[in-house]
């Protein structure tokens, strides 16, 4: 995790625990803001597909923020759950996919030919960032490096969205995603000692963030596979 990202989860966090606790007395689970997230996002998708950036934005970041709450609510409801944790994880994944594919139904239908492939680039980029670390978590190291984790694209999203300046968003999403994947693979090298290392220890063995009792392990706080 980086130090910007660190700092920004530490000035959010009373924030969002409030209105976590907020949400918990009036027993809203927290899958079911997961879903409302998945929801948003999809409206977002279509608002990007008829082209309507700002609009696609504005609703971005209600979305966004369903999906920084729900985690929030689970440690004040206590009502995390390992498949909770699954669930984000795997919705994040769906509702990065989902709006690339809103903006490749507008550039394809706007006739451009640049955007759908690099689109396509910056998805598959995107979803190697979450796939290297839930892979390296896999084999038991832990794995963080690299800036470009879920929040930074999604807020990178945002404002080249409301900003009308999604190609310029995209073309760094790109290379930052893809540059995030090649540290990433490389830390793993050096934590396990290549094919070298076999299957013997590795230098930062990664610990499942599973406490005791479920009301002190919020449900999305693995999630974060960035």
């Amino acid at each position: 995790m980086s130090l910007i990202e660190q700092k920004a989860r530490e000035l959010s966090r009373p924030i969002l625990e409030s209105i976590g606790q907020a949400l918990a007395r009036w027993n809203i689970s927290p899958n079911a803001v997961s879903y409302l997230g998945l929801v948003l996002t999809i409206g977002v998708a279509l608002l990007a597909a008829w082209g309507k950036f700002r609009w696609s934005g504005a609703v971005y970041i209600v979305a966004a923020l369903c999906d920084a709450l729900d985690g929030a609510l689970a440690r004040a409801s206590g009502k995390g759950s390992r498949f909770g944790a699954f669930l984000d994880s795997t919705l994040d994944r769906l509702e990065e996919s989902v709006v690339f594919l809103g903006l490749i139904v507008y550039y394809a239908r706007a006739g451009r030919p640049i955007e759908p492939p690099l689109i396509l680039l910056v998805t598959v980029g995107s979803l190697m960032v979450s796939y290297t670390r839930a892979r390296a978590e896999a084999v038991g190291v832990t794995c963080r490096e690299g800036l470009m984790t879920r929040p930074f694209r999604v807020a990178l999203m945002i404002a080249g969205l409301t900003l009308n300046q999604v190609l310029i968003a995209l073309i760094v999403l790109a290379v930052t995603s893809l540059f995030t994947t090649i540290q990433r693979m490389v830390h793993v090298w050096q934590m396990t000692g290549g094919e070298k290392g076999g299957w013997g220890p590795v230098k930062e063995p990664f610990s499942p963030p599973v406490p005791p009792t479920p009301a002190a392990w919020g449900n999305h706080d693995p999630k974060d596979v960035p």
